[in-house]
């Protein structure tokens, strides 16, 4: 290639500090790194600052119009929310007195109820997207409702913000607790349908359909079996949950007695594959966690709401050592919080908690938790040939970071030759966040 015909392909070139993860390091730090997008987006190169003059002559770009990033910045790969249900965020923090199906059933069924009026929906939905992309969410799994125009419009309001999502009309023709919010078995895989080809004939550049059954007790047998083929012959994700808390375990037992366990309902019905995320899992067995790693299937660890509804604390170190997919999910509102600076928190914490029932319990380092809120996320969500870290050839999905920012959450405080504190090996900053 030319160095017209690269001048013609590369849009920004960014010159600083880059953290991401690899597939093999926790945390990887380039420091005074230089980055080239060409004009769709991608990365293009990825060299040394010190390699300006003769990057700058071979993929056609001028010195001077290089971006260079400040002492105390950074770019980062945008985190990624791999369980989030968007219908929910209008009470979020609220309503958090009660176990998860009794939760469900005085508080979410009724106001997932009301996204019939695609008003109520336009409202949250697009307060949603922005708040995540204020946050820092730049790829998001969301869970939509039953209503198929404003699922659609979640789709919209997220391709319109640019965000990076999978969106999924929820599905479910049981309800006995409140039957005003439920399909029959027709009117699920019609609009299921429906939304699929609506959303994909779209053809918006980051926002896919995602099959949503809510979860095994709202759903027949039959529907599961009709959505697993659905996911099949359209070759699309899934997403839903499992092993949330002991209560709704036995009630899987109670509902598929001839299946062997609650995994098992989903394998059976070609629900478990390698495009699947399901989330929580606090209660799955070693036999469960072998059957995910076989089909390829990822965990959405959700631990804000894991804790906030006392659903249970799951092992992510088990699960990793089981070789399971994993990434992080806000799971809003279950979890209070839409950001996934919290997720990455309570991660940590959880992991302590164990550490305190076990003090030979191996505890999550944050280098760990910050590759699972970004690639790990990007993995659980089968994305990650696009996005999670930087590479080139993959989309540059990044977040640029000043810890300096004036009026920010930090304060870097200057201790000279004070302690040093090391990250993967790099001198960095001390730094003390404001409350």
């Amino acid at each position: 290639m030319s160095s017209n015909e690269s001048a013609a392909g590369i849009a920004h070139v960014y010159r600083g500090t880059f953290v991401h993860a690899t597939y093999h390091t926790a945390v990887e730090i380039l420091e005074d790194g230089l980055l080239g997008v060409d004009t769709e987006g991608k990365i293009a190169f990825i060299g040394s600052g010190k390699e300006v003059d003769r990057l700058s002559q071979k993929w056609g770009f001028e010195a001077f119009a290089v971006t260079q990033l400040g002492q105390h910045e950074f770019f980062m790969p945008g985190m990624v929310d791999t369980h989030i249900h968007a219908s929910q965020y209008s009470y979020a923090g609220t309503a958090l007195d009660m176990p998860l199906l009794q939760w469900l059933n005085m508080y979410t069924f009724p106001v997932e109820a009301c996204y019939k009026d695609l008003e109520f929906a336009r409202n949250v939905y697009t307060h949603i997207v922005k708040r995540t992309l204020r946050n820092g969410t730049t790829t998001a799994c969301y869970f939509a409702t039953i209503h198929t125009d404003a699922s659609l419009l979640l789709g919209q309001i997220a391709n319109d913000f640019g965000q990076r999502a999978l969106v999924g009309k929820v599905c479910m023709d049981t309800n006995n607790f409140f039957p005003h919010y439920k399909e029959t078995l027709d009117e699920s895989e019609g609009e299921t349908n429906r939304f699929i080809g609506e959303l994909l004939k779209k053809k918006y550049p980051l926002v896919r359909p995602v099959v949503t059954p809510r979860f095994a007790p709202s759903c027949s047998a039959t529907l599961l079996g009709h959505l697993g083929e659905i996911a099949q012959n359209n070759d699309l994700h899934i997403q839903s949950h499992i092993s949330e808390t002991k209560e709704e375990v036995n009630l899987v037992k109670e509902l598929f007695p001839d299946y062997d366990s609650y995994t098992d309902v989903y394998h059976r019905h070609n629900l478990l594959t390698d495009k699947t995320v399901m989330a929580h899992g606090c209660h799955l067995t070693d036999g469960e966690l072998k059957l995910f790693r076989e089909t390829g299937a990822s965990i959405a660890h959700c631990p804000n709401s894991n804790i906030s509804l006392c659903s249970g604390m799951l092992d992510v170190r088990r699960v990793l050592n089981h070789k399971v997919k994993l990434g992080l999910g806000t799971d809003v509102a279950g979890g209070y919080s839409p950001s996934m600076l919290d997720a990455v928190r309570r991660t940590l914490d959880t992991s302590k908690a164990l550490t305190i029932q076990d003090t030979q319990y191996h505890t999550l380092t944050f280098e760990e938790v910050f590759r699972l809120a970004t690639l790990g996320g990007s993995q659980a969500l089968s994305l990650d040939e696009n996005t999670g870290n930087f590479e080139v050839g993959k989309d540059f999905d990044a977040l640029r970071v000043n810890t300096d920012a004036a009026g920010g959450p930090i304060d870097l405080i200057n201790h000279g030759e004070g302690p040093k504190v090391y990250v993967a090996g790099k001198r960095v900053v001390p730094f003390v966040e404001r409350p």
